[in-house]
């Protein structure tokens, strides 16, 4: 394997929604190189950051019935019974919900929870305050999914805009169907994710706990024990 070939292995692909900003940053470069040479280096330092913003890395989801994996990559910042937002339809009980903060340094490209059906999709226009305050999830602009599971009901999935994000972007629509793992949206620029799980479900994952996207087992239908044990360094 050659040196090139090696080092094109390990820089992560860039989705295509972000070519437009990346164009836009390296223009501003040039032209910040043309008034203060120290401004354009700033300019490329920040081109640099969108282009990893936008990163969107292969992703080695385990496939199996009864397992949810996280939709993004960020922080668990929460984990609690909650009610569902009304457009989502899961009644007015509080159910499980693990959300996931994505800062301006993670991969915001966001990935099915789980293998199955698109039943609804809702989209609510808000506000924009800080995606890891609680009222996040009332307030802030989202987009919210419904999909519906072969053997395990239904779930919800929602991308909350947070304090810097402008725009949700999907991919997806009513009635198609999804593997788990799969791509079914983005983010720009900061926001939060929140997993709403069926009633009863134990979440194998800890508030302060790093999620993968696609990779990191956030509960497991098929499992009778009340959940895991976790301890910080």
């Amino acid at each position: 394997m050659s040196i090139g070939h090696s080092i094109r292995a390990q820089i992560p692909p860039i989705h295509r929604e972000g070519y437009p900003f990346i164009g836009g940053f390296a223009l501003a470069s040039l032209i910040l190189f043309w008034i203060w040479t120290p401004l354009g280096w700033i300019g490329t330092v920040l081109t640099i950051w969108c282009a990893l913003f936008f990163r969107d890395p292969v992703r080695v989801t385990p496939v199996r019935e009864g397992i949810v994996v996280a939709p993004a990559d960020g922080r668990v910042s929460m984990i609690g019974q909650v009610v569902p937002p009304a457009e989502l339809g899961l009644g007015d009980r509080p159910l499980p919900r693990i959300s996931i903060f994505m800062s301006v340094f993670n991969c915001h490209v966001n990935r099915s929870p789980v293998a199955g059906r698109i039943d609804r999709i809702a989209y609510r226009p808000g506000t924009f305050i800080n995606a890891e305050l609680d009222k996040a999830s009332e307030d802030n602009e989202r987009n919210s999914l419904v999909i519906s599971t072969p053997n395990n009901g239904r779930i919800g999935v929602i991308q909350i805009a947070g304090l810097v994000a402008r725009r949700i972007v999907s991919f997806v629509r009513e009635g198609q169907q999804l593997g788990a793992g799969e791509r079914f949206g983005l983010i720009r620029f900061g926001s939060r994710l929140d997993v709403y799980l069926p009633e009863g479900t134990t979440a194998l994952v800890s508030e302060g706990q790093t999620a993968v996207a696609g990779e990191t087992i956030l509960a497991d239908f098929r499992l009778s024990d009340s959940g895991r044990i976790f301890r910080a360094d």
